[in-house]
């Protein structure tokens, strides 16, 4: 595989001992590139615990202590949010599953750490949604994407409830029943799922996914996500994921394993393919052989390393070549592709279409 060749954020991330060391340029590049990937605050974190912050130089160190800021302010806010949600669900009589970086926070992982944030997820019942969504409402949450069509997307075809948004904090809400839509391609058994999540001691209404199905989940939604804007962030993450649990000698048996009883081989596969390529995460020879199962055809494989290797990188002029943009454009397409079948596909995207005319028109 080869990228774009512009590595910088990679390279802060694998090993962050040797930041103290660069140059101005270098430095330069890792601001702008670690900024647009949501990864600025992570390299501040990291440098803040490996005590070096105060060898790095002034005019890079602004920026850096910014950040820190901004990964405390984001902590303070998504434990706050966590508990909000955890009070407006308590009737509900349901656990409530955190997903992603709420359940990194929480969960106390080291993915969490630097996190940036965009919205809190979580995963209930589907048996609940009607329930739960009204209790959101009457504690403050209302739905967005009013268009009717909008409305009907989520509700009949998607795994999530239209985004709530909080009509005071304006802080953002996504309610799964699902990791992946009923419509797509793989079937991940949402039961399967919330029966293995874990609880806290110090808060039994509230649950994280399983080591491996937080894994999994992760890789899912990398690789089936239409905006890599935050691509390396989520490389990152299952970065972190896999270097904490993979300590545990069972653990990588457990995620293959756990891959093919929820239909995930394949995601799994680019995951452990792609956190290698960028920031070398250790896996162990026989787990590999083992993902293998998850491999697609070889000039498949071909494809997806030129557009991955592109499209994954930070959303920054430096860190693209002139393929970059249709690697990323083509990505969009294969994610939709994967969720929908090809007439619902062709409509959604028609629709969307039109109504950008529409926008666009004066």
């Amino acid at each position: 595989m080869t990228g774009t060749g512009a590595d910088a954020v990679a390279r802060a991330l694998k090993d962050p001992h040797a930041l103290p060391g660069w140059t101005l340029s270098e430095w330069d590049a890792l601001v702008r590139q670690a900024r647009r990937a949501n990864l600025l605050s992570r390299v501040a974190v990291d440098l803040k615990n490996l005590d070096v912050l105060d060898r790095i130089p002034a005019a890079p160190r602004v920026h850096l202590d910014a950040a820190l800021i901004v990964a405390q302010a984001q902590e303070e806010a998504i434990r706050r949010e966590v508990a909000y949600v955890r009070t407006a669900l308590a009737r509900c009589g349901i656990d409530i599953v955190l997903l992603k970086g709420a359940a990194y926070l929480i969960a106390g992982l080291p993915a969490a750490r630097g996190r940036v944030f965009t919205d809190v997820d979580i995963l209930v019942p589907e048996a609940a949604l009607q329930e739960v969504e009204g209790a959101l409402m009457l504690h403050g949450w209302a739905t967005t994407h009013h268009n009717p069509y909008d409305q009907r997307y989520y509700r009949q075809w998607m795994h999530e409830l239209p985004p709530l948004r909080h009509i005071t904090r304006l802080t953002v809400l996504d309610v799964h029943h699902a990791i992946l839509p009923p419509t797509a391609r793989l079937k991940p058994d949402s039961a399967k799922l919330l029966a293995a999540a874990r609880p806290f001691i110090s808060e039994p209404s509230l649950r994280v996914l399983a080591p491996t199905d937080m894994v999994l989940h992760s890789a899912t939604h990398l690789f089936h996500n239409e905006d890599l804007t935050s691509g390396l962030r989520d490389v990152a993450d299952l970065d972190s994921l896999l270097r904490d649990f993979g300590r545990e000698t069972a653990f990588w048996q457990e995620l293959v394993e756990r891959a093919h009883n929820l239909d995930l081989a394949r995601p799994l596969y680019y995951a452990l393919r792609y956190a290698q390529h960028f920031l070398a995460t250790p896996v162990p020879p026989e787990a590999l052989r083992a993902a293998e199962a998850g491999r697609p055809a070889r000039w498949l494989q071909r494809a997806m390393d030129a557009l991955f290797t592109r499209a994954l990188q930070p959303d920054h002029p430096d860190s693209a070549d002139r393929l970059t943009p249709l690697a990323r454009q083509l990505l969009y397409v294969r994610a939709h592709w994967l969720r929908m079948p090809p007439l619902l596909l062709a409509r959604h995207l028609t629709v969307k279409a039109l109504r950008r005319d529409e926008q666009v028109t004066p």
